[in-house]
């Protein structure tokens, strides 16, 4: 994940905190305290030209991946340095021989997500290579649902995100649309593909919820709450357009149907796009 272009691209994608309370200070002053020891380690082990026997085997990648395990199963606040070590099996100090801060790891987390989300380099099919970016955007946020809350906002965070910008900017160059134009239109997709997205972490969340919910219930008792809801649904006679949905048997949160509802959705997108780019520059620039 580490080139030699990391250092043009400022740590903006700092996780969010809370209020900065006496133990929060505490915490990040006493992270600071064994960064300053370790740096002043590997100064003495430098000169020395060789490493800790105990680091052997432990790599930035090993800390990287770990982190993002533990948010991708249980969210960002169970990420430390302490719970990262413990299921690397190696002192929590050893650690900040490869990572200096928490911020850092922060950083290389999200640039550990971006390097999964691939913008095509252009093909000269504008629809194409944003459907692809879109695709490959979509699969990211589910794979990590806690990036959602820190990605596709702002410049680039780093190399990974800065080579999707350049190929999209690519991408929609030949348009017609000036610089303005441009960013908006990729930013409405951004939109869209984030939306699309948090709506379907929600639902694997909401499942989650009802699944606990029925545990113990009967299929009897489960299919009557439905019937019972249908029924005061169409007995108010004051919902005839749901009732028409429920005519139609149609669940529209339907596991099943995430793709086909992701790609009517990026082609109704595309369509107004497309219809933007046709006309005139003078209508594409209010």
């Amino acid at each position: 994940m580490a080139g030699e272009d990391d250092e043009v691209f400022m740590p903006l994608r700092a996780f969010y905190r809370g209020p900065a309370d006496d133990r929060n200070r505490r915490k990040r002053q006493h992270e600071q305290q064994i960064a300053e020891r370790v740096s002043r380690h590997k100064e003495a082990w430098n000169e020395r030209g060789r490493e800790p026997r105990r680091l052997r085997g432990l790599s930035r990648e090993d800390i990287v991946a770990t982190a993002i395990a533990i948010a991708d199963a249980e969210g960002t606040a169970a990420v430390s340095m302490r719970r990262i070590a413990r299921d690397l099996h190696v002192g929590a100090m050893s650690l900040y021989w490869y990572v200096e801060s928490k911020d850092e790891l922060h950083q290389l987390m999200l640039e550990g997500v971006q390097a999964e989300i691939e913008a095509p380099e252009p093909s000269g099919d504008w629809r194409a290579d944003l459907t692809a970016y879109a695709s490959s955007t979509r699969a990211a946020l589910l794979h990590h649902p806690w990036a959602i809350d820190f990605i596709g906002i702002g410049p680039p965070s780093g190399p990974n995100d800065a080579r999707n910008a350049e190929r999209l900017i690519a991408a929609v160059d030949g348009l017609g649309l000036d610089a303005g134009a441009a960013m908006w239109t990729l930013m409405t997709i951004g939109t869209f593909v984030m939306g699309a997205a948090l709506r379907e972490i929600q639902e694997l969340r909401w499942e989650r919820g009802r699944a606990a919910a029925i545990d113990g219930m009967t299929e009897a008792e489960i299919e009557e709450a439905h019937d019972e809801f249908e029924r005061r649904i169409r007995k108010s006679g004051r919902y005839p357009h749901i009732a028409k949905i429920l005519d139609a048997n149609i669940d529209p949160d339907a596991a099943d149907t995430h793709d086909e509802r992701f790609h009517f959705g990026l082609s109704c997108v595309l369509d107004g796009i497309a219809d933007r780019v046709r006309s005139s520059p003078a209508e594409a620039d209010e």
